[in-house]
């Protein structure tokens, strides 16, 4: 553990990030799986593409927070575009 106020204070800092962006990747996690069972399951193409809206939303706010790479995010985007369209 550290010793110095300002190595402690960091620490402090780090584990409260950790925590919001944790929170952060879990909601990206869970909105792109929840397409990816909509797009598998041949639903309507207007649900498909209203959680796709969501799941762009929702990859574009993580990487503006830096919580993603904005590469990462782009390809997150690029694949799932791709997944909606093939599947209707």
């Amino acid at each position: 553990m550290a010793n110095h106020k300002s190595a402690l204070k960091r620490a402090r800092q780090n584990e409260n990030r950790r925590l919001r962006n944790k929170s952060s990747k879990s909601i990206v996690k869970n909105t792109v799986k929840d397409l990816r069972t909509a797009a598998n399951n041949k639903e309507d193409k207007e649900s498909a593409v209203k959680k796709l809206d969501t799941a762009k939303s929702v990859i574009d706010k993580a990487a503006k927070k830096g919580i993603i790479h904005k590469r990462t995010a782009a390809r997150k985007i690029s694949r799932l575009t791709k997944l909606v369209n093939s599947a209707n």
